[in-house]
């Protein structure tokens, strides 16, 4: 697939993925959801896998893969589905929008070509201030709105951090391998904590679908695609697709789940977003220019 459209079919995917996750958790519990999403995601990626005759080795180095992309998958996806349940659906797309500053930060600090530019520290502020807004938002709601910001906020340095560390282990599989590796790792723990929560007595049908939604499109679909394009693309631009997801995300929430926007939130997403086109283009900036020659004069 062409690396465009690849592009282009995440950026949906994601867009819709924050209104799924709190579906799929709607009346069985988000334990049970997004087990049930990775259970059905895992058999849809073994199977596309073994009609595509895709490798999927178990050597040392392939573990290591698996393990960098399993893990980080557990821990952001539990920590989504766990702070969903107490926070409007588009408010994930909002938080996860904080995705390319905080890969670059641990792209400075595993990378070693990656460094910061003017543009890019004006754009971590206008982004941090962003989400400061978000922040204040939340304690105007009940007490466990922070609480599900700050999972959030956990869960994109999570993702950001296992994107950075498979660039750097630079996995020759494709990106379909090193997703059901990935899932192969995580399913089980996903699993494990389901059942440590019980089951539930019967699953709705809007939590039915969006856990099948989920499971076809976000895991068997999104994830070799979100591989795919770490693999031909550099870590801190595939998650500029979160430039565009927000404000999706936000319209979706509303038009769909009766979600109420109000003026603060927008204003911290129009901060994010901001913050992220100067981190992309700050370099064309006039002051960019001068930050460039300041460092280049000598002492």
């Amino acid at each position: 697939m062409p690396v465009p459209a690849a592009f282009l079919l995440v950026m949906m995917i994601w867009s819709t993925t924050p209104l799924g996750i709190q579906w799929s958790g709607a009346g069985v519990g988000y334990e049970f959801g997004v087990a049930a999403r990775m259970c059905i995601g895992l058999v849809a990626l073994l199977i596309i896998t073994r009609v595509l005759r895709k490798p999927l080795p178990f050597h040392r180095h392939a573990l290591l893969i698996y393990a960098a992309g399993g893990l980080p998958i557990f821990a952001a996806m539990t920590l989504v589905y766990s702070s969903a349940q107490h926070i409007p659906s588009g408010w994930i797309s909002v938080i996860f929008g904080l995705s390319p500053l905080l890969t670059s930060l641990f792209a400075i600090v595993l990378l070693p070509e990656s460094r910061l530019s003017a543009g890019k520290l004006s754009g971590m502020a206008l982004g941090l201030a962003g989400l400061a807004v978000v922040f204040a938002e939340s304690f105007h709601l009940d007490s466990a709105s922070w609480l599900g910001v700050l999972g959030v906020c956990a869960a994109a340095a999570s993702q950001s951090f296992g994107a950075v560390l498979l660039k750097k282990l630079g996995p020759s599989l494709p990106a379909i391998s090193v997703t059901t590796g990935s899932l192969l790792l995580a399913t089980p723990l996903f699993v494990a904590n389901s059942l440590f929560h019980g089951l539930p007595d019967a699953i709705p049908d809007r939590a039915l679908f969006a856990i099948v939604y989920l499971a076809l499109m976000g895991s068997a679909i999104g994830f070799p695609l979100y591989f795919y394009l770490l693999q031909n693309m550099r870590a801190e631009r595939v998650a500029l697709i979160t430039l565009i997801t927000p404000v999706t995300a936000l319209l979706l929430g509303a038009g769909l789940n009766a979600e109420v926007i109000s003026a603060r939130v927008w204003l911290g997403t129009a901060l994010i977003l901001a913050g992220l086109a100067i981190y992309e283009y700050g370099k064309y900036l006039p002051f960019s220019k001068h930050w460039r020659r300041w460092k280049q004069t000598p002492l």
